[in-house]
């Protein structure tokens, strides 16, 4: 930080001087540098910032004074010191008029000093300043050179750009949600109390600024116009260059963690689909091969490991740009699930909608472990755009990773099968929730098994074609609710006679008997496959 006017009138050696404010404007100029002389005009030696120290002969003449303080003002100089006694005796009013009407501090020194002291001891402070900022510099520059080389987290990036301000620093994403911070002499509570209102109130920009109602400073996170995030600084740091250098260095080093991380994401993502692929068509046949290329690829070694699949239903898409991005968002969605459950597991986009997993399952985790698992991955699915639903389906856990492996085909088996199932409680679902409709669904494709169920089921289905309703709904209850007319009354709001009445035309349509038990069986496992082709 420069030294100003007022900085340097009160050093010892200008104080000797008795120093006098004649005139002028504000005090607290910052002064670039100290130039003595006694030249008449100076206005093409200057560069702006300099206090000029005179022993006061351009001051002698009262027909050009005026002109000479007007030429300094207009080169840019911060103000003029004169000495008394040698050339004159007291500063014209011309000048201090002059001086009020320029807004120019024009200070008058009564007794003689050394010019040079001030100009060395002003320079001195001057350059170990400038030399204090280099240094700074260099050393914000090795901190996060040395961080974006050991591929330092975001919070450590964060932490270092707090330490060297020694204050607050906050990394926010797009929608004013906290990816890292370090409170730094406050408390978390304190610094993140309502953010995303008070983050909303701060403009963003596309540069490093202060703005908002509580002064933040700011920077963009990210490539230009592709930002991802902003550093922000919530409370005023003293040093407003180096908060600048710093932030501005530290989002450089966060940029470059997402770009190696999403590399090697990428990397590591497909060398884990391409593992689960060899296991799962049994191009591995040795266990220790297997076990120790899974480990190497960040599966936390256990002794039981359990095949999962996800399943998701989701919006249709034409652009397949969009579709593409979906899925890598989906899986991504998965990955950071897994992360913040503490387990690991090897994951692979097998086709769309769905993601193959084999969990490192240690025997020791909670019987909840698994639940809390599959719940956070269906809650960060189920947050994506064009994500309807979602299933799990877990296949047997095994001590062997190839078997593990060879139980993806039932747990994807599983899943699918759950799609069609009525939403539920279940977070995940096993072979034994399926039953009936898992063997439906293994020979869904038949054209025998399609036949049966159009016989079953064609009078309804005509009829609703040709004229709408709800038939197949009421049918559909009336089966899960295995015949019982009370239930379904109460179900579907309807009055006793207005319900025996849709059961009546049902009957007559499909020409059986609703109350024979064998004949709401073959209407059930019907209505099954139906379900299963339209889930």
């Amino acid at each position: 930080m420069q030294p100003t006017i007022v900085d340097i009138l009160a050093l010892p050696v200008v104080q000797a001087g008795t120093p006098e404010v004649i005139g002028g404007g504000p005090l607290d100029k910052p002064v670039r540098w100290v130039h003595v002389s006694d030249l008449p005009d100076l206005s093409n030696l200057l560069q702006g910032g300099e206090l000029v120290l005179t022993t006061g002969r351009p001051l002698a003449d009262d027909s050009s004074s005026v002109a000479y303080l007007e030429g300094l003002a207009a080169a840019g100089a911060a103000g003029l010191v004169v000495e008394l006694g040698v050339h004159v005796d007291t500063v014209p009013d011309g000048v201090a008029r002059a001086a009020d009407r320029l807004s120019f501090p024009v200070i008058a020194l009564h007794r003689q000093i050394r010019f040079v002291e001030v100009t060395e001891e002003v320079h001195r402070s001057i350059v170990a300043e400038q030399y204090d900022e280099v240094a700074f510099a260099r050393h914000v520059h090795e901190v996060f050179t040395d961080l974006s080389m050991k591929r330092a987290s975001l919070g450590e990036i964060v932490d270092a750009a707090a330490g060297m301000l020694g204050a607050p620093i906050v990394l926010e994403d797009l929608n004013r949600q906290v990816l890292a911070f370090a409170a730094q002499g406050t408390t978390a509570a304190d610094l993140l109390a309502e953010w995303e209102r008070r983050s909303r109130l701060t403009p963003v920009s596309h540069q490093t600024a202060i703005d908002g109602p509580e002064s933040w400073t700011t920077t963009p996170v990210g490539a230009h116009r592709q930002e991802w995030g902003r550093l922000v600084a919530p409370r005023p740091v003293a040093a407003e260059g180096r908060a600048r250098m710093a932030l501005e260095r530290a989002a450089q080093a966060l940029a470059l963690n997402r770009m190696v991380e999403q590399d090697r994401t990428a990397l590591e993502q497909q060398a884990q689909s391409g593992l689960i692929d060899e296991l799962r068509r049994g191009r591995v046949q040795d266990e220790a091969e297997a076990t120790a290329r899974a480990h190497a690829l960040g599966l936390r070694p256990a002794l039981t490991y359990l095949p999962m699949t996800v399943r998701v239903s989701e919006t249709a898409s034409a652009d397949q740009v969009l579709a593409q991005r979906r899925r890598v968002n989906m899986l991504d969605a998965v990955r950071h699930a897994v992360r913040t459950s503490r387990q690991t597991a090897l994951t692979a986009n097998t086709r769309a909608g769905q993601i193959d997993l084999l969990l490192s399952h240690p025997p020791a985790s909670t019987p909840d472990a698994l639940s809390e698992l599959c719940a956070a991955i269906r809650a960060a699915l189920t947050r994506l755009d064009g994500v309807l639903h979602c299933t799990i389906g877990v296949g047997p856990e095994s001590t062997r990773l190839l078997d593990a492996a060879g139980g993806l085909t039932e747990s994807a088996h599983i899943a699918e099968v759950a799609l069609s199932l009525p939403p539920g409680d279940k977070v995940f679902h096993r072979a034994a929730d399926i039953r009936l409709r898992g063997l439906l669904a293994l020979i869904r494709t038949d054209p025998r098994v399609q036949a049966f169920a159009e016989t079953e089921l064609r009078g309804l289905l005509e009829h609703q074609a040709r004229h709408g309703g709800d038939s197949v709904d009421v049918l559909r209850s009336f089966l899960e609710l295995g015949g019982n007319k009370t239930e379904l009354a109460k179900q579907l709001h309807l009055s006793r006679p207005t319900l025996y009445a849709k059961l009546a035309t049902i009957q007559r349509l499909l020409g059986v008997d609703l109350d024979d038990a064998e004949s709401r069986t073959s209407l059930h496992t019907a209505m099954l496959i139906l379900r299963l082709r339209h889930p």
